[in-house]
């Protein structure tokens, strides 16, 4: 079975211009856990995770209790960065050589990748466009629902 037969081909994406606040929006509204990064004319840039927006925004937890900073003041400390990179272009922390696979490829391959690399969802690319995201929920769901 092929990856282009069971992909997803409307996946979550953001244009490489876009904010930390623009992703955080995203993220939120699309229930997604990772964005597909795209240029204007969509070409495939690479990938951002909600984990990536917040480890950029987190400050460190174990420096501020070390210094005897309350729970409160990491809080105000943790929104005071948010803020700071909120208006940052997100080019920073884009994922920009992550593993992809073309939409001929054998969906055998991309299950492999996902289980042995802990990978949830994978874009698909061909000819250096986005076309789509393999997940493991696609692939349960051709393989284990028909």
């Amino acid at each position: 079975m092929k990856i282009g037969e069971v992909m997803n081909r409307k996946p979550a994406v953001i244009e490489n211009k876009a904010t930390f606040s623009d992703a955080a929006r995203r993220v939120a509204e699309m229930q997604v856990s990772d964005l597909m990064v795209v240029d204007g004319k969509g070409g495939f840039v690479g990938v951002l995770s909600e984990g990536d927006l917040i480890r950029a925004t987190l400050p460190n937890y174990d420096e501020l209790m070390r210094d005897g900073t309350s729970l409160g003041g990491a809080w105000k400390v943790f929104l005071e960065k948010g803020r700071e990179v909120a208006r940052r272009d997100i080019g920073s922390i884009v994922i920009k050589a992550p593993l992809t696979f073309q939409s001929s490829d054998e969906l055998i391959k991309a299950a492999s990748a996902m289980v042995n690399k802990q990978i949830r969802v994978l874009p698909v690319v061909d000819g250096g466009v986005l076309v789509g995201t393999i997940s493991r929920g696609d692939l349960c769901k051709a393989v284990l629902a028909g």
